[in-house]
């Protein structure tokens, strides 16, 4: 990941930092950060996010409020309106200097500016929300509670403490976060939208999450980050999980790969799959690829490490471990059922490599290097070795298995 550091002026004309994160070769789209309330760009997690979305093929743009991290300005002089114009006006930025965000990801209150400005941004084609309020009156309501003052009229400013830090906060802040926007802009977006939530969030409960996913229109997505927390800071692993479903959400919505190449030819892969027939439709550029499969649809590419890659899907080799797998897990289910065996389930591993022939004591060929396969299995349940033995030796007869082992021919014709 390659990170610049840069700086653009905000809603009251301060010179706000941001962070351009872009990834190995050409990015496949852009995605803007919006940071949760009081915190900054360099939040772990917003970090983390970041360089996981690089490692896919993204470039990020992340940006600190006025008044907020690096940024210039007092915190005091700004409200939910300031940080909308400055968010459109990082947009315009990103806009001039690489291309126009193609997906917005706004965390906490953050998340409630993109929904409510994704709307009006036409390059916008999906919007992700992580912990997210449906309404500006939950920020309202936690600053009373540090400071009532402000609502009695006793004070025009006082000073809070919220995550640890102490900020002051003015009264017309307060009054402009009771403008109700977020569900109306919602309701209005017109855009898939991928809301990520905490079941428990001890900051803004996960009732907001079913707010905004009643108001939105499809396509809409929920998907729940299990026991993570608010910041997402008690395991580094939630944020990575949280790249890797947004990576591939997003993946159906953004451009397929960078600016001048096509993706998947839409009017070949539109064509009907029956069922038992496989169509993989490439652009005439990058190595990304559609993959159709009766009613289903999924896409295959290599990493970015690999020249025209862009990491949105499987590898080939991949998606043949991924036939030998599923097919080994269905028939050990099945014959477990019928056995009425307690298996409970399957774990299975595959490795694909090559290996030189004289140093393989079970193999024919005994020249040259010879393309080996491993699969590693553990079985769950209430098994005794004699079982256990048995799944083993009925893992090597499934039908994807055999057809491996099996002289294969291929016939390649025109079509």
């Amino acid at each position: 990941m390659a990170s610049e550091r840069i700086r653009f002026p905000g809603a009251f004309g301060d010179q706000l930092a941001a962070r351009v994160d872009r990834p190995d070769g050409t990015p496949r789209a852009w995605a803007l950060f919006a940071h949760c309330f009081t915190c900054s760009k360099d939040l772990k997690a917003v970090s983390r996010i970041s360089r996981a979305l690089n490692e896919r093929g993204f470039g990020v743009f992340r940006f600190d409020f006025t008044g907020l991290g690096e940024s210039e300005g007092d915190f005091a002089d700004t409200n939910f309106s300031s940080n909308l114009d400055d968010l459109f006006a990082a947009i315009a930025w990103l806009r001039e200097h690489e291309a126009a965000p193609e997906l917005l990801i706004g965390h906490s209150l953050g998340g409630a500016a993109v929904l409510t400005v994704a709307g009006e941004i036409d390059e916008v084609k999906a919007v992700a929300t992580i912990g997210a309020p449906s309404n500006t009156s939950h920020i309202r309501d936690t600053l009373l509670d540090a400071a009532p003052e402000l609502d009695q009229g006793d004070a025009d400013s006082a000073e809070v403490e919220l995550a640890g830090r102490t900020f002051r906060v003015k009264r017309q802040f307060i009054e402009d976060l009771s403008q109700e926007r977020v569900l109306d802009a919602v309701a209005k977006l017109a855009r898939p939208l991928l809301i990520f939530h905490s079941p428990i969030d001890g900051v803004v409960s996960v009732d907001h999450a079913r707010k905004i996913y009643v108001a939105a229109k499809h396509p809409k997505s929920y998907v729940s980050l299990d026991d993570a927390d608010h910041l997402l800071l008690r395991n580094a692993d939630d944020a990575v999980y949280l790249a890797d479903v947004l990576s591939a959400w997003a993946s159906r919505y953004l451009s397929a790969a960078p600016a001048g190449e096509s993706t998947a030819t839409e009017s070949a892969s539109a064509d009907p799959v029956p069922r038992g027939t496989v169509r993989v439709v490439a652009g005439p550029e990058g190595l990304r690829h559609e993959v159709r499969a009766g009613a289903h649809q999924f896409f295959g590419d290599e990493p970015t490490s690999v020249p025209g890659g862009t990491d949105t899907g499987p590898t080939p080799y991949d998606l043949l471990l991924a036939a030998l797998g599923t097919c080994t897990t269905m028939t050990l289910r099945l014959y477990a059922n019928r056995k009425k065996w307690d298996l409970q389930g399957v774990e299975v591993t595959l490795r694909h490599g090559r290996v030189h022939a004289d140093d393989c004591d079970d193999c024919e060929k005994d020249t040259g290097h010879i393309d080996e396969i491993t699969k590693e299995m553990v079985f769950h349940g209430d098994l005794d070795d004699t079982q256990r033995a048995r799944l083993l030796d009925i893992s090597t007869r499934c039908p994807v298995h055999r057809t491996l082992l099996n002289e294969i021919k291929i016939r390649s014709e025109l079509g």
